[in-house]
């Protein structure tokens, strides 16, 4: 087994809540309008760090896509799925994007601020 190498990624990360693994950047979110299984979750345009499963057929609420399971490579953990193919005409824009699952993943927003005092 050889060495493994993270992409790490700055700014507004999402990550693997088990191990830390970056997956994602919030710029990268293109609709926080979506839902699976565990709750919510959030349609990316890239994700890093993720190896594919087998790919199959999936009834879903918009309808027949061909998915695969997407895998932390930290720690092994599904994570979310890829879209390969829509069938719907509508649902085009999926492919080759990536869902992430709310529950399996946290954001660490490193958010810096200046506070500024005014001497009057």
């Amino acid at each position: 087994m050889g060495k493994l190498f993270l992409i790490e990624l700055e700014g507004k990360i999402y990550n693997c809540k088990h191990c830390g693994t970056h997956f994602a950047l919030a710029d990268d979110i293109i609709s926080k309008n979506f839902h699976c299984r565990h709750g919510k979750a959030y349609l990316y345009n890239k994700v890093v760090n993720v190896t594919s499963g087998v790919r199959e057929d999936r009834m879903m609420t918009t309808g027949m896509h061909t998915v695969c399971d997407i895998f932390c490579v930290g720690c092994g953990s599904v994570v979310g799925w890829k879209y390969i193919a829509a069938l719907e005409k509508t649902q085009k824009y999926k492919e080759g994007k990536f869902i992430l699952e709310s529950s399996k993943v946290r954001n660490r927003f490193q958010t810096l601020f200046w506070v500024s005092f005014d001497g009057s």
